[in-house]
């Protein structure tokens, strides 16, 4: 049984607010949303395999040693709407109770990240606002040691492409096995993606029909399988997509191709 650690996907609404008088505003709700819960069944459809779906700020949040822990039990790790923050900060550089004392200072999780791929750990890095170079800038994969591993090269400005109307994949490689029994053209609309460019030594699988941009990505650094899908696995790009009756097979087969490595 494989593994699989999957951080992101995961939202908290807070509201709506009330303003009940010019001195009193209330809040009238809160939820917590899992919106990684569609990639997390698909992957443990068959019963093989075990996914352990993480929230961006509980992965923020892990104490120093857990990560290094995480990377050697794992035998996948998938982030999808992660930006290079989480990885870069920790919640010990904003406690002001901790300044003046010993120098803070830890483990850099892009080092670890990029060390445990290239010794055989095999990850996927998945589209967002928040993924590969992200709205405004804000997913930074690009401009971290991350960028040594993806198997795309990021923007260096915002690289959202969004359609009311979407767009579907289509295949470059149809024979490569993440590809095996997926008709791309039938995929319901995807409703916006991550432009990125192709990656020498890396192979682009798919692109968005129409736009031509990478739709599907795979690579190997040292040991370890690398794969970049450039959309949402999840809502609301994935809104559709995540009721498509092939999302399982698409999922099992690119976890299975790591897998292979």
């Amino acid at each position: 049984m494989a593994k699989v650690y999957y951080v992101g996907d995961w939202a908290i609404m807070l509201g709506p607010i009330f303003a009940e008088t010019p001195f009193n505003y209330a809040w009238k709700g809160a939820d917590i949303f899992n919106y990684g819960h569609w990639l997390k069944d698909a992957l443990e459809s068959t019963g093989e395999h075990q996914v352990a779906s993480v929230a961006a700020w509980d992965f923020y949040r892990l104490p120093p040693g857990r990560y290094e822990e995480i990377l050697a039990e794992y035998d996948v790790i998938v982030f999808s709407d992660v930006e290079a923050k989480l990885f870069q900060l920790d919640p010990h550089f904003f406690d002001r109770s901790q300044f003046g004392k010993k120098p803070l200072t830890f483990p850099d999780r892009v080092r670890l990240t990029c060390e445990a791929l290239r010794a055989g750990k095999h990850m996927m890095f998945l589209g967002g606002w928040l993924s590969f170079n992200g709205e405004m800038g804000k997913g930074g994969w690009g401009r971290t040691g991350l960028s040594d591993i993806l198997p795309v090269e990021c923007l260096e400005h915002e690289d959202l492409r969004e359609s009311t109307e979407g767009w579907r994949g289509r295949a470059v490689q149809s024979g490569h096995p993440i590809l095996q029994h997926v008709d791309l053209p039938a995929m319901p609309p995807i409703l916006g993606y991550n432009i990125v460019k192709p990656r020498a030594g890396c192979d682009v699988l798919a692109v968005w029909d129409g736009p031509g941009d990478p739709m599907l990505a795979a690579g190997q650094f040292g040991r370890g399988r690398v794969l970049a899908y450039t959309s949402d696995p999840a809502p609301h790009w994935g809104c559709n997509f995540v009721y498509w009756d092939q999302y399982a097979r698409f999922w099992l087969n690119a976890l299975n191709w790591l897998l292979a490595g």
